[in-house]
């Protein structure tokens, strides 16, 4: 009944979305489009349900700079200006509306990390997995990219330990609120958030 539930909130939610945010979405991507070169829609493989690969769609916000050894440099320095707008305002997750869509993700559940992360995780952090990836999460909301990733799966489990429909409305309202104020958009002097190294930086 829950899923059911679920699964109906997704599909309206996402097609409100979609048909409310067009118009503005539209003129955001010309936007990108003018002020960054290469391609506006980021596009990547990342574990969805129980670790299943599916293709994940995003704004992007960073352009590609090397340094003179031909090394990608950090984030925070291929940021554009445009780019920290649209991160800022979580813009660049509206095209994982299309994935709601498809079935693909939910609008709340776990944020689907990076493929490389798999091995990485111990088996109760796999746990996270156990449900749909989400646009928004109870990670999302109780400190976004600002907390350590051992804090980050721990309220993923939780979430996937107590997911609810109540839950979910809640988490969505509780969103809606941190995009608006911008809470937790990076770590404290960086543009994202360190990339997960395992327990102790090794695998496990």
């Amino acid at each position: 009944m829950v899923l059911r539930m679920k699964r109906i909130i997704d599909i309206f939610g996402s097609l409100v979305g979609l048909l409310f945010l067009a118009p503005f979405f539209a003129l955001v991507v010309l936007a990108l489009f003018l002020c960054q070169n290469g391609p506006v829609f980021f596009c990547q493989q990342r574990p969805g349900y129980k670790g299943y690969p599916f293709v994940i769609y995003k704004l992007r916000t960073m352009v590609e700079l090397f340094d003179n050894q031909g090394n990608l440099l950090p984030d925070k320095e291929r940021m554009t200006w445009i780019g920290s707008i649209v991160r800022k305002a979580s813009l660049d997750e509206v095209p994982q509306l299309w994935n709601v869509l498809k079935g693909e993700m939910s609008l709340v559940g776990p944020r689907p990390l990076l493929m490389e992360y798999l091995p990485l995780y111990s088996p109760e952090q796999m746990r996270r997995h156990d449900v749909l990836p989400g646009i928004t999460g109870w990670a999302q909301v109780n400190g976004r990219n600002a907390i350590s990733w051992e804090e980050r799966f721990e309220l993923d489990v939780w979430y996937v330990k107590n997911q609810s429909v109540y839950l979910d409305l809640k988490i969505i309202l509780m969103t809606l609120k941190r995009v608006a104020f911008s809470e937790g958009i990076a770590q404290e002097g960086r543009a994202t958030i360190d990339k997960f190294q395992g327990k102790g930086g090794r695998e496990y």
